[in-house]
This record gives C-alpha cells, sequence and structure tokens, in this order.
C-alpha cells in the first residue's frame, strides 16, 4: 500500500514566494511513520509533468506501480517498508510523453560515480562535540582577526599506494592536524556537493544538497568537520550557484521544460562552459539555492561559503561574444535577477548566520561586493582580490632588468586595498594547466633565486593589508603543475631545499597569527603607512602596519632585487627600539644569512620624510620586518 500526501500549504506558498528558506526539510526524500508504519515519504517540485513516478531498487526500477499525485506543483508518495539505504530516482513523464530518470534535487546521498541513483539517508542522529568552537565565534570575529587559509582538492591532497581516495574519516586525523600545525586558521574544500566527473573538481554539480561519496557518508564528513572545530579549525566550503552541468539525471529539463534554468537559451546556457545557468528570477530556485546555501551551514556546522564565478552571475554577457550579447529592461549589461539574488542571499544568511564568512569570487570591478546590502551593496563580507594575484604573479615571473620598469604592478594592490575587503589568494586556478606552480612561476638563474622569490612574495603577501589564502602544495613548493588526478609531489620533502622551504612557510604562518599589526586593521586605511613609495625602480617596497594600539606596529622590507642593501637607512617615525622580528633570508630557510642586530635604536636624522632612522642590512631576494618598542620615560 502506498499514500500520497499533499505538503504543507503554507510550506508551498514560501517555496512560491522565493522565501522558502529549508526546502529540504520537506521536498526529497524522508523517513516518516504513517498510521503506525515506517516508510519513506518522497516529494519533488516538477510543475510541468505529466506524471511522476518514483522508481528504485525495491521495484526492478519500474515506477508504473509507484505513482506520485500532484498538488501545487509538488509531487508527493509515501511508501511503507522502505529504509534508509534504498536506491532510487524519479521517473518524469513529460507533456510530450517522454520519459526522464532524475536523480533527487534534494538527495542527502548519491551514489559513487558513475552511478547516479539518489540514496535514502537519515542526517539525524550524529552528536556533535563543536559547542565550544561555536561558541567562540562573534559577529565580526573575522573581520578583525587573522584568516590564513589552505584551499585543498580531498582528491589529491594525498593518495593511497594503489591511488584510492582518503577517506573522510582518514583526513579527519591526517588533514586536519597537518593544517594545525602549519598555522592555518580555516580549510577552504573545493566544491563537495555531488558531481559526475572527477575532472571538474567539483564546480559542474548534479546534486547540490549530496555530499559527495567519493569519500565516505554523509555522517563521515560530519566528523571531519566536527574534528576541525575542535581543533580549532573553520570549514569553509566551495559553493557553486553560477551554473550546473547537464546531465541527463541532474536539474537540465527536470520536468521536460527549463524548470530551474532560463529559458531563453542565451540567458540559460554558457556556452564556455557547456553547462545551464539558473533562473534567479524564479522564485522557487531562489528558495532552492538559498536553501541549499543554509543547508550546508544548519546541517554540517560549515562556517562559510566562497561562491564561485560570481562575475558571471552579475552580468548577462559573461564570456559571450560581440554579436551575440544581449542586455536588461534598461539597456544595460548587469544581470538584474542574479545582483537580487546575491543581495538576498546574503541578507538571509547573515540574518540566521551573523559570524558567517560569505567569500565571493568575482573578476568584475562591479562595485560593492563587500558593502552591506542595506547600503546598495552586494552584501559579501570579502571578496579575492584577483588584480593582486594576476598582477603580482606577472610581476614575480619577470627578469631583474625588467622588473626596474615594472614595480607599479606589484604595489598598485596597496592603493586600493580598501576599496573592499579582501583576500589574497594564491589558489588552484593559478597553478594548472600547464600555468605551472607557483615556484615555477618565479624567475631566476637558478633554485636559489626562485625559492628566494618565493619567500619574498609570500612575505609580501603576509604584510599585505587582506586576508590570505594558499592553494595545496604551495607550502612545500610543489614543482609541477597541480594535477587532480594524483597526490601532491610528497617526495620533494626529500630534499632539503623544500624542507626549508616548508619550515619557513610554517614559520611564516605562526608568525602572522601571533602579531596583530597585521590583521587587526586590515580594512581600516589607518592601519597601513606606505615608505619610499616615490622610487619606483629600486624593487624595494617598504611599509608600516599597525595594530589598534598605536604603538604596535611593524615596519615590513620587501627586497625583490638579488641586490644587497648593506647600511641602508630607513625613515621612521617614532623613537625607540625596532628589532629583528621576521627574516626570510635567514640560512635555515635556504637563504644567505644577511640580518641585523637583534635591536635598533632610533636615531634622530630625518629620513625619507620622517623625523627618525634606522640603518639596516637588506638582504637579496628577501623581506625583514622589524617590530617597534617605545623609548621608556
Amino acid at each position: 500500500m502506498t499514500m500520497a500526501s499533499a505538503p504543507d500549504s503554507d510550506a508551498t506558498y514560501l517555496l512560491y514566494e522565493g522565501t522558502q528558506y529549508q526546502s529540504y526539510q520537506f521536498l526529497g526524500s524522508h523517513m516518516e511513520e504513517r498510521q503506525g508504519m515506517r516508510g519513506i515519504n518522497f516529494a519533488v517540485w516538477a510543475p510541468n509533468a505529466k506524471q511522476v513516478n518514483v522508481s528504485g531498487s525495491f521495484n526492478g526500477w519500474d515506477g508504473s506501480n509507484h505513482k506520485m499525485s500532484m498538488s501545487d506543483g509538488v509531487w508527493t508518495l509515501f511508501i511503507p517498508k522502505l529504509e534508509e539505504g534504498t536506491l532510487y530516482k524519479y521517473e518524469i513523464i513529460t507533456l510530450d510523453d517522454e520519459c526522464y530518470l532524475k536523480s533527487d534535487p534534494y538527495a542527502f546521498h548519491t551514489e559513487l560515480r558513475p552511478g547516479t541513483a539518489s540514496i535514502v539517508t537519515s542526517l539525524e542522529g550524529y552528536e556533535w562535540q563543536d559547542e565550544e568552537w561555536l561558541a567562540t565565534k562573534t559577529s565580526n570575529q573575522f573581520l578583525q582577526q587573522p584568516l590564513l587559509i589552505y584551499e585543498v582538492h580531498l582528491g589529491s591532497w594525498k593518495r593511497k599506494e594503489d591511488g584510492g581516495f582518503y577517506t573522510y574519516l582518514e583526513l579527519a586525523d591526517e588533514l586536519v592536524d597537518y593544517v594545525l600545525e602549519r598555522g592555518y586558521t580555516h580549510i577552504e574544500l573545493m566544491p563537495l556537493e555531488e558531481h559526475p566527473l572527477d575532472a571538474s573538481w567539483g564546480y559542474q554539480v548534479t546534486s547540490y544538497f549530496s555530499v559527495t561519496s567519493r569519500f565516505g557518508s554523509p555522517k563521515d564528513f560530519m566528523v571531519f568537520v566536527d574534528r576541525c572545530h575542535q581543533k580549532g579549525i573553520g570549514v569553509i566550503m566551495d559553493w557553486v550557484p553560477a551554473h550546473y552541468c547537464k546531465d541527463a539525471h541532474g536539474l537540465t529539463r527536470f520536468d521536460g521544460t527549463p524548470l530551474y534554468e532560463y529559458a531563453d537559451s542565451r540567458k540559460g546556457e554558457n556556452p564556455t562552459w557547456g553547462t545551464q545557468i539558473f533562473d534567479y528570477g524564479k522564485p522557487e530556485v531562489l528558495s532552492f539555492l538559498i536553501s541549499n546555501a543554509l543547508f550546508w551551514m544548519d546541517v554540517y556546522h560549515i562556517d562559510g561559503l566562497r561562491v564561485d564565478a560570481v562575475y558571471s552571475i552579475l552580468t548577462l554577457n559573461f564570456d559571450r561574444e560581440g554579436g551575440d550579447r544581449i542586455t536588461n529592461e534598461f539597456g544595460g549589461d548587469e544581470n538584474l535577477e542574479g545582483i537580487a539574488f546575491l543581495q538576498k542571499l546574503n541578507a538571509v544568511v547573515f540574518s540566521r548566520y551573523p559570524n558567517a564568512l560569505m567569500m565571493a569570487e568575482d573578476s568584475s570591478s562591479y562595485p560593492g561586493v563587500t558593502t552591506s546590502v542595506d547600503h546598495g551593496g552586494l552584501g559579501f563580507n570579502y571578496k579575492w582580490n584577483l588584480g593582486y594575484t594576476w598582477n603580482t604573479l606577472e610581476y614575480m615571473k619577470k627578469t631583474q632588468e625588467e622588473r626596474g620598469e615594472a614595480e607599479d604592478q606589484l604595489t598598485n594592490s596597496l592603493l586600493n586595498a580598501w576599496e573592499e575587503n579582501y583576500i589574497l589568494p594564491y589558489a588552484h586556478d593559478e597553478v594548472v594547466h600547464s600555468s605551472k606552480s607557483l615556484l615555477g612561476k618565479m624567475s631566476g638563474d637558478d633554485n636559489w633565486q626562485r625559492f628566494a622569490n618565493l619567500r619574498v612574495l609570500y612575505s609580501y603577501m603576509i604584510g599585505h593589508p587582506g586576508k590570505k589564502l594558499l592553494f595545496m602544495g604551495n607550502e612545500f613548493g610543489q614543482m609541477d603543475d597541480w594535477n587532480s588526478e594524483s597526490a601532491l609531489e610528497w617526495n620533494l620533502l626529500e630534499f632539503e631545499e623544500h624542507q626549508q622551504f616548508e619550515a619557513f612557510v610554517k614559520m611564516m604562518n605562526h608568525f602572522y597569527k601571533a602579531e596583530k599589526a597585521l590583521w587587526e586593521l586590515d580594512y581600516d586605511p589607518s592601519g597601513f603607512e606606505a615608505i619610499g613609495a616615490e622610487d619606483r625602480s629600486d624593487g624595494l617596497v617598504m611599509f608600516i602596519r599597525k595594530a589598534e594600539k598605536t604603538d604596535e606596529h611593524l615596519v615590513i622590507v620587501c627586497n625583490f632585487k638579488t641586490e644587497t642593501h648593506e647600511n641602508y637607512r630607513l625613515g621612521v617615525m617614532k623613537q625607540g627600539t625596532y628589532q629583528e622580528v621576521f627574516n626570510s633570508d635567514k640560512p635555515e630557510f635556504g637563504g644567505s644569512g644577511v640580518g641585523n642586530e637583534s635591536h635598533l635604536m632610533a636615531e634622530e636624522f630625518a629620513c625619507q620624510d620622517r623625523p627618525y632612522s634606522i640603518t639596516i642590512h637588506i638582504p637579496p631576494l628577501a623581506a625583514v620586518i622589524f617590530k617597534y618598542t617605545p623609548s621608556e620615560g
């Protein structure tokens, strides 16, 4: 016996209003008890279907005896005696009498590829142990705190001897401790929603509510997040609301019509990626997407989302050829519905999770990405500074002779560092598809210069206003491009120069976390002061970073040339002692060993428009940082 049961009218009303933010609680498959019988209730939104049936492992994949009933566009059916672990799909009969087998858009678990069936799964019953982590979050914690992110692709961080994946449970033991020991504050995981193709890295999704089965079960993933939190590590997940893949079992033409995507193929398809674009003007799609964002926070305790490909959501003509351009109702290029979606997304997320991290991966110049929605912005609290990434890496590729004419490329990001709340990312896109690893991008006559260049680049990043992100492998000097089909080049750590570089990055990360001047006023111009900026050809980039306590500041000197500066006179604002507290040129890091005495007293000798100065040694291709201590009395 099967029973149909219409969903709650209030729930469906909110779905159609675009304000149903927990739609996963009644759509999808849920274990229930009806009239004393245990079973599974199935519910799916497919308003334009002629008929929808449930087919699965329990009926030989023939849904003719398990027909669903429709009310207000939502099809439902309760099937008694079915249990957790049941495999199923929806059999969609279209108005043209075509039959599609579709995975459940709200499934909590999905078969391991190449299988595509949804799996009935309960997310109840896990006992979280992260109360202390959740209690320590405050609404402004992250803007005024260190944020140092380790970006990870779980499928290629490490592999087993047979080439198999590490599981969520194994990674909870190994990866979490690795990140903790190296000083990172957060792990960012490349998309974890179920996807059919490993090579997409998770960016072309079929099941938005299913954590990928490649590494284990949903509750295994809960263990991973829980372990991160118990060790004081936050978890950020890449999230992909910009597009989805066209695989037949996914969302594309779900009920025989363009249901989740725009009906106009010019708006509904991304020609570059070969994917479908969500219809941001459809309330039910907004309910789906915003519910999904909250789902990862509600159910898996995710601390934030890095929203992928924001530029493609903001514009109607992303990667579109000139002759095929389309405009909005005002004749402009902006996707007004996409903009409204992002604003609504952030407003809702922050209303429920005021301390969430909402990060925009946005390569456009759209203004106000991190301005609040109330003030007309998109409402994110962070934006990736991709201009910083591209320009600094282009500079580091240049020879010593070329750098003299290109220093603006390195320092222009300091002029607009406060336009948004920026994150400075050296992420996966910079080290893949024959683009070379970060170490491989560094210019130099030999390995010594390449490693020294990478040390001074990282030091500059640590000193530069903005939060920080490094992709896995960059912490020990990966030599080759990142290959998602195999593990990182861990064997490199058998060589001294990679061991030294890893030691440098570890020291740098812990130094960053310990010094308030490097993060407390990241988004306040009063926390930064340039030194000697008028000379744009000497390879020296010098500035001061300040903490909220005005006497607590660091003087940062970065030398991007191979020349050593002996007895260089550096202008400072205050009398007192300046102590070298950071030097990327130390011998234990593979450097040449040029350094400074432990305490340097400021002299009353004007220099660089400052009333006092100190005399320092600046090592080649290196950064030195001095900490100020006021004079007693």
